[in-house]
């Protein structure tokens, strides 16, 4: 069976990454606006660049937790892609091969003036790292105001899947929110989260858990499913 993977911070969150938003709306005591849009970079270049320089730092001290691991593991029953908000690469560390980052990848940088023009990046960027090009490195991540591009191959890989599982999101932050309206009407969806936006009905199962002791539940009655 063909499975769709969507993942939000309550995924990571048991691996010792930060969910970044605090119920205050803050990022680690900063406004949105100033450390994820193009024009808090336009403004403060070095703070922005700070800010994503220490989530790389605690990212590369994580590892995956075992929502991760099995998820990896579903793959060798049935066909199994990730679509994930998260930036950072504990699903790839886990053992997934299909994964579809929808907000940018922490671990690469790309150019300011070429969004097409991404490397690989473990360390910090500094002021003066370029682009091969000459321009200032920015983090790889999409920025409120800026486009999704993968949200195309995400609506896609939605649209053909027979089971939707939905781990550690709200579903309720646009435009990843609005992908289960692509899922096909046959398509049960199972939904995992400690506080979950939705209750089960007919074709929606919910396990208001963690990731950790939720997916495994889950997974088993996917598993089950003939």
């Amino acid at each position: 069976m063909k499975i769709a993977v969507l993942t939000g911070a309550g995924m990571s969150a048991e691996s010792g990454l930060k969910t970044f938003r605090d119920s205050d709306g803050l990022w680690e005591g900063h406004d949105v606006m100033e450390v994820a849009s193009p024009q808090g970079f336009a403004d403060h270049p070095e703070l922005v660049l700070d800010f994503y320089n220490q989530r790389r730092k605690q990212l590369l001290e994580v590892s995956p937790n075992t929502a991760h691991l099995a998820l990896a593991e579903l793959e060798k029953k049935h066909e199994v892609v990730v679509i994930t908000q998260n930036v950072d690469d504990l699903h790839e560390r886990a053992g997934s091969t299909r994964v579809v980052h929808l907000h940018g990848e922490l671990l690469k940088a790309r150019s300011s003036y070429d969004e097409d023009s991404v490397i690989p990046w473990s360390k910090d960027i500094l002021l003066g790292d370029v682009c091969h090009e000459g321009y200032q490195l920015r983090p790889h991540i999409v920025w409120f105001g800026e486009a999704v591009p993968m949200m195309e191959v995400a609506i896609q890989l939605v649209e053909i899947a027979d089971i939707i599982l939905i781990i550690g999101t709200s579903m309720q932050v646009y435009p990843a929110a609005g992908l289960v309206q692509y899922a096909k009407r046959s398509a049960p969806i199972f939904f995992v989260d400690p506080k979950p936006s939705i209750t089960s009905e007919e074709r929606i199962k919910v396990f208001a858990e963690k990731a950790t002791v939720g997916v495994p539940r889950a997974i088993q009655e996917i598993n089950a499913i003939r």
